[in-house]
């Protein structure tokens, strides 16, 4: 049993859910304390719960301590049960969240897996559909695996009743290795609205035509009626060599659509600058995949706090070594090496 305290780093959901996806893939159970200690309202949510649920029904899996805002929880699974299977949040909590958490489990189960997930789509403290579609989904095919994630339709925050669905076809994991960054590829900046008015969008776009310099075809605006509630989001995608980036900014009460793009653009101008190919947001939801294949690297700004509680987490259950070399000003290579025979871990910062 490993205990794990779930106030390291900084603190939130994450290491809960690093730490189900790793029980389910290693089979060994784990207790974790503190957890979410880091957040203004510590414990479960029901974001969390379903993930905890999901986690339960894939692994035929003995919980205890999965209750409302509970702070203690023992997780005992027992073997991965592919298939087809169906999780609602029941408010605006992260589907994509959710599906990360079973999705090493199904990387690596006897046979195909259908994941249907209502609840938000699109929300501010969470990965986007888009991201995890464009950017994480097709890097983790590229190791082997096949997984497909369709939108069907927008969830945004409070209202959530989005719903995404996944096609994942295991396959053996194989190392992958991303360059620097290369020549930018297919840009493409698109403000989508729904049941506000489309002039926000059309805003949104103005500031990225002037601050980017990318062709006229690059910028779109949409709108929809297909969200339960009111929402915002603001998509500035480009590909490169090795990797799609995927940068989100969502409207807000009381921030000006301007001030959303601007904060978008500026964060393309210096991962673009700092020769980064790799964003910290894909940069900390790579490192499991990496991980259990026991090789792999890339090139990314400095690390989030979340990528290095994410790695204390996976080193938890796998005997891992990660380097952090500083190549550049904001510039470091991430790599992962599987540690063997009489190989002794050392920090992850070098």
């Amino acid at each position: 049993m490993i205990d794990i305290d779930g106030s390291i780093g900084e603190g939130g959901g994450q290491v809960l859910r690093t730490a189900l996806g790793l029980s389910l893939v290693t089979g060994k159970p784990f207790r974790i304390f503190n957890i979410r200690a880091g957040r203004r309202k510590p414990g479960l949510l029901r974001q969390h719960l379903t993930a905890v649920e999901a986690a339960v029904r894939v692994g035929a899996a003995h919980v205890a301590g999965a209750e409302p805002n509970s702070t203690n929880l023992t997780f005992e699974p027992s073997g991965i049960r592919h298939g087809a299977y169906e999780f609602s949040i029941g408010t605006a909590g992260s589907t994509t969240l959710v599906l990360q958490t079973i999705l090493p489990a199904l990387l690596v189960a006897e046979g195909p897996s259908t994941i249907t997930l209502n609840g938000g789509t699109h929300n501010p403290m969470a990965p986007p559909f888009e991201f995890l579609a464009d950017s994480f989904a097709p890097l983790v095919s590229r190791m082997g695996p096949s997984v497909d994630v369709r939108l069907n339709r927008y969830g945004f925050a409070p209202a959530g009743g989005g719903q995404i669905v996944a096609h994942i076809q295991p396959r053996a994991l194989t190392p992958l290795h991303i360059g620097r960054a290369a020549e930018l590829r297919t840009p493409m900046a698109e403000a989508i609205v729904a049941h506000i008015p489309i002039s926000i969008a059309e805003r949104e776009v103005r500031i990225a035509r002037r601050r980017l310099s990318w062709p006229p075809d690059s910028f779109r605006v949409d709108s929809t009626k297909d969200s339960d509630g009111p929402g915002n989001v603001f998509t500035l995608k480009f590909t490169t060599a090795d990797v799609t980036t995927v940068v989100t900014g969502f409207g807000e009460f009381g921030v000006r659509a301007e001030a959303l793009a601007h904060q978008a653009c500026e964060s393309v101008r210096r991962m673009r600058t700092s020769g980064a190919s790799v964003c910290r947001h894909l940069a900390d939801q790579i490192l499991l995949p990496m991980a259990m294949v026991g090789e792999g690297s890339y090139y990314s700004e400095p690390l989030s706090t979340h990528a290095t509680t994410n790695m204390e987490t996976i080193r938890q259950f796998l005997k891992v070594e990660f380097r952090v070399d500083e190549v550049a000003d904001r510039l470091v290579r991430v790599s992962v090496r599987e540690l063997r025979g009489q190989d002794q871990a050392r920090p992850f910062v070098t």
